[in-house]
């Protein structure tokens, strides 16, 4: 049977794979499994995103939570990151997001903080799931003054907005800044923090209504944005995805700006003015290799890790770094918060801009993006892992490799959900390796089936 828990938490289509019982059980498994080490009665803090499921399955956890004791704190609609940062700072026990991020509005998910505001390992993953399983064995269901209670809180959007520009706070007053909201959790906090710093802000998708998140628009839709940049004549566009915990970009010419390119942008100037640690930003392999020549040149050393934010963030924490993300635009900022922060990102982007007086678009010339060619090789799941221990797959892609002599690269991954193994080949000329990528997957199909 496959694991509850995902990469981001445990998500499936609201009230089908995810429904309220399943969220009661997650409430009930995760305050149990959170909390044990406590004497006192926890206290849990529960946030969402816009989706029209969002209430009932922060209810109905809520429920689950109370059910064995734990009190619940609920914010309502707060991006991803802003949870991370209050559940850490009123020092409550755990911290709950409804969301699935990026997905479609009929999706919805669950993930946990653990009471410093990260991400929990897969070890309590597995203990809350193995609750679960086991039907709540051993566990005691308080009665009378036992029980748990809920309480409502109004006032933590402006929190999380002043906690972003205490951090970073540049003048944005000669700005004029475009804003996708993804019909999501950022429709307020994103657009009230850059009219704080005194930005001119024409925000798009920020009139949300349960059932159009992430629909055409944030950061996996950019093509909207990118002509509003341009007809508005802005200095920028900023899109974020439904939870709001990732950011791409828009330069003044209608150019996307990716997260490679943002974590570029900032760790450069952070490295100028000495606040990168160790001169070292995290990142995971499917980074653009234009941006390990970035670090190259600059004399930035780019740690690499699997793909998923959490893993970034784990190296970050074991080696000290400040500065980590993916090329989606996760992008965490350790110093201010525990995960990847949207919000935070852009005002450290802006700040750059306003700092060196660049725009965008020349600021991002800092790395080239090398093109690249992504195929898929369906392989059975049991082989998927197996790869490289098929000889000619293996001298195939080392015969690459050498062919490329630092000037392309081949990244070969096995889906994490389904029967595939997906062939990536970044080099100078796209249609070579679109060509050889082709090639590369067919061979390694032919040979695994």
């Amino acid at each position: 049977m496959s694991r509850m828990f995902g990469t981001d938490g445990v998500r499936g289509v609201a009230n089908d794979e995810l429904t309220p019982q399943l969220a009661m059980q997650l409430g009930q498994a995760g305050a149990c499994v959170l909390t044990r080490a406590n004497a006192h009665q926890p206290t849990i803090m529960v946030g969402c995103d816009t989706r029209i499921s969002g209430d009932m399955l922060a209810n109905a956890l809520m429920a689950g939570a109370c059910s064995v004791g734990a009190n619940c704190v609920y914010v309502g609609v707060m991006p991803t990151p802003a949870i991370a940062y209050l559940t850490k700072k009123y020092r409550v026990d755990a911290g709950v997001v409804i969301s699935a991020s990026h997905n479609p509005m009929e999706f919805n998910g669950i993930k946990f903080f653990d009471g410093n505001g990260y991400k929990l390992p897969d070890s309590l993953e597995d203990d809350i799931e193995t609750l679960i399983k086991n039907n709540m064995q051993g566990i005691t269901f308080p009665t009378g003054s036992g029980v748990g209670k809920v309480k409502y809180r109004t006032d933590s959007r402006e929190e999380y907005i002043n906690h972003a520009i205490r951090n970073v706070n540049p003048d944005l007053s000669k700005l004029k800044i475009v804003v996708d909201c993804a019909e999501g959790a950022s429709h307020y906090t994103a657009v009230e923090a850059l009219r704080e710093l005194g930005a001119n802000v024409v925000p798009i998708h920020n009139m949300p209504d349960g059932t159009n998140i992430n629909s055409n628009c944030g950061s996996t839709h950019m093509e909207e944005i990118q002509a509003k940049v341009v007809y508005e004549k802005a200095d920028a566009g900023l899109a974020f995805d439904g939870d709001a915990d990732r950011l791409e970009a828009v330069d003044e010419m209608g150019n996307i700006i990716n997260g490679d390119q943002i974590m570029a942008i900032v760790g450069n100037y952070m490295k100028d003015k000495g606040t990168l640690k160790k001169d070292t930003i995290v990142a995971t392999v499917m980074s653009n290799l234009g941006f390990f020549q970035m670090g190259e040149r600059n004399g930035i050393h780019i740690e690499q890790t699997k793909v998923g934010d959490r893993y970034v963030l784990e190296r970050m924490r074991e080696i000290g770094a400040n500065l980590g993300g993916e090329q989606s635009g996760h992008i965490i900022f350790l110093d201010e918060n525990t995960t990847g922060d949207g919000l935070l990102s852009a005002l450290h982007l802006l700040q750059v801009m306003v700092d060196t007086g660049r725009k965008l678009s020349d600021l991002s010339q800092v790395m080239e993006i090398m093109p690249q060619a992504l195929v898929n090789a369906k392989v059975p799941n049991h082989k998927k892992e197996h790869y490289m221990e098929y000889p000619e797959i293996a001298e195939a892609i080392d015969k690459l490799n050498t062919e490329f002599a630092g000037q392309g690269r081949v990244l070969i991954r096995p889906s994490g959900t389904e029967p595939l193994v997906r062939v990536m080949i970044e080099g100078k000329d796209q249609v070579m390796i679109q060509s050889e990528a082709e090639k590369l997957a067919a061979l390694i199909q032919n040979t695994m089936i």
